[in-house]
């Protein structure tokens, strides 16, 4: 190997690692393979070598905007087909980008988030509702309610428009589509380019699917349009693309863009959340008693089935935690890319040609053993003030980097966090299933099947509180019991069980020889191979008529007697159950039990 060369796991000619690839599994293969490399590798995708850097002393490299630019490839570039040059597939020198970007930072201010706290309420309050309406035996879809919830609340705090998901059980024709598209445009990275050309099937059936979303997003600016700006909102997303001027230019966003900003909002506004959420709840019900702190947390911010206001979101520090953790250990946005301005050296030995993409790839990043103690682990204080402190700079990057770093980071932990603060609050989660983690790759990462079931949940004291007397735990010795009053609350014991009947008198049934003898045979057979097992359960007529197997013991035979078979003079049982099969078929029933 000489210097400039980046190490890769071994391919085959002219293909390459391309058929080493899962297709349903890019991003775990990629995690399963960084383990065996120091912090970068390549992959030749049939000739086309893609290098993937997880080192945080190169991604700082990588972050000087002065070296590198993001820039779209696939599976983005593929993408444009549906958010044409959206915020999130847009390339930097296009004019669209910047001026979109500037005309939307308003909209993800703090002072816009407070405003969409009570959009965001409202919705929780949706997916609460259903919950308590499945009832504690009602197995809930996790992925598919925090979808529901994150396409309601972007939907309705970004343009106005209600999905209204929660009043359905089938998923919104809308995301059917989307998952479609998402899922096709990662199946395309795993195929040659040859077949990638022939296959224009796949391709018009991304376009059909296009088809059906785009009437949905012009209906929405259509009704955004005909309100008019008395009765519309003015500083929400749609509104701000519709009214607004880019600061620098004086120009408005055409309409063209402004239908490929609410695509790419409804898309990785909602998605990115949901896988969140989802593996939030996931990791909570794997780790109990980080589970039992967010109770207590939610029990003291908000005591006694308290409405949450935006005020309350500042003290849900475990809840926060809990979700930079996750987003750690699973950045549902599992990569962005880069590319150099011009030919550069990257760790003082690997040489990046102009224009070469390079992938940061976060899953391998925040799991780097050399800047994560125990890497693998859930510890939600790593997120601790001074824990924090001592982060490489460049080991975390969730949301991405620079100024093409995501947008809406702010709002989407405001929602997740108040999402997380309703639930925790409502019911008491379990999981009945022991689920396994399976995980789900379109463009984001997301558990698959994950259920849970809930139950309405009774917060500490609220049933004195109920009645007008101050409960005790909202005294200064609530903090230290809290974790325990916040545990999921038992079910009422079960009533004791009936006394025995009286034992019966006179004298004991007498038993025949033949009870005994059954008694005898299913004894010997107990412990014997599985096959004999089945057998000896076969309806018995008479003695003479019983089947002996070769498992039985040399006690339960009559005289020895020579069989016409390999199986001469069997003594006692085979070692095997394959012996005691090939004597069962060999030499058929054994002869009868003496006596």
């Amino acid at each position: 190997m000489t210097e400039h060369d980046i190490p890769s796991p071994p391919g085959l000619p002219w293909i390459g690692n391309l058929l080493q690839i899962p297709t349903s599994r890019i991003t775990q293969y990629l995690l399963e393979t960084s383990r065996q490399f120091d912090g970068i590798l390549a992959l030749d995708f049939a000739g086309a070598r893609l290098p993937f850097v997880f080192d945080p002393d190169l991604v700082q490299e990588l972050s000087d905007p002065t070296r590198f630019h993001k820039t779209i490839g696939p599976p983005l570039s593929t993408l444009r087909r549906l958010a044409g040059d959206g915020l999130f597939t847009a390339r930097g020198d296009e004019p669209n980008w910047g001026k979109a970007h500037r005309i939307l930072l308003p909209a993800f201010s703090q002072r816009a988030m407070k405003g969409y706290f009570p959009m965001m309420l409202e919705v929780a309050e949706q997916l609460a509702a259903k919950w308590a309406r499945g009832g504690p035996d009602a197995d809930i879809a996790v992925a598919d309610d925090m979808t529901r919830l994150t396409l309601d609340t972007i939907s309705l705090a970004g343009f106005g428009y209600r999905f209204d998901s929660f009043s359905r059980d089938a998923m919104h024709p809308f995301l059917d589509a989307m998952v479609d598209v998402l899922a096709e445009v990662m199946r395309r990275l795993t195929r040659l380019p040859l077949q990638n050309r022939l296959m224009t099937s796949s391709l018009q059936r991304i376009d059909r699917d296009i088809a059906q979303m785009h009437p949905l997003v012009d209906e929405v600016i259509a009704a955004r349009r005909a309100a008019g700006p008395d009765q519309a909102p003015t500083r929400d997303l749609l509104g701000l693309m519709l009214q607004a001027r880019d600061p620098l230019t004086g120009e408005a966003l055409d309409s063209e863009n402004i239908r490929s900003q609410v695509i790419t909002f409804l898309i990785a506004g909602h998605e990115t959340t949901s896988g969140l959420l989802t593996f939030a709840l996931y990791l909570l019900m794997r780790h109990p008693e980080v589970l039992a702190r967010c109770y207590a947390e939610v029990d003291r911010v908000l005591p006694n089935a308290q409405t949450p206001r935006y005020e309350h979101l500042a003290q849900l520090e475990v809840i926060e935690r809990v979700l930079r953790e996750t987003l750690r250990l699973w950045p549902t946005a599992p990569s962005y890319a880069l590319s150099a301005n011009e030919d550069t050296t990257i760790g003082g030995r690997y040489t990046i040609r102009k224009g070469q993409r390079v992938i940061v790839f976060l899953p391998a990043l925040h799991r780097h053993p050399r800047h994560w103690p125990r890497p693998d682990a859930f510890d939600i204080d790593r997120f601790l003030p001074a824990a924090r402190a001592q982060f490489h700079p460049h080991a975390y990057k969730p949301f991405g980097n620079g100024e093409r770093a995501c947008i809406g980071q702010q709002f989407a932990l405001t929602e997740a966090k108040l999402a997380l603060a309703v639930i925790l609050q409502r019911f008491a989660l379990s999981d009945p299933h022991d689920y396994r983690l399976a995980i789900k790759e379109t463009l984001t990462l997301k558990p698959d099947g994950f259920r849970l079931r809930v139950r309405p949940r009774m917060q500490p004291g609220a049933e004195i509180a109920a009645q007008g007397v101050p409960p005790a735990s909202a005294g200064p010795m609530a903090a230290p019991n809290a974790a325990i009053d916040a545990r999921p609350i038992a079910p009422a014991a079960d009533p004791p069980p009936p006394p025995p009947p009286p034992p019966p008198t006179g004298p004991p049934p007498r038993r025949d020889r033949r009870d005994r003898r059954d008694r005898r045979t299913r004894q010997e057979h107990r412990l014997t191979p599985a096959p004999c097992r089945r057998a000896s359960r076969r309806p018995r007529r008479s003695a003479r008529a019983m089947p002996r197997f070769a498992c039985s013991t040399a006690a339960a035979w009559a005289p020895a007697r020579k069989w016409p078979c390999r199986w001469r003079n069997w003594p006692v049982a085979p070692a095997s159950s394959r012996s005691c099969w090939a004597w069962t078929r060999a030499c058929g029933p054994g002869p009868p039990r003496a006596g």
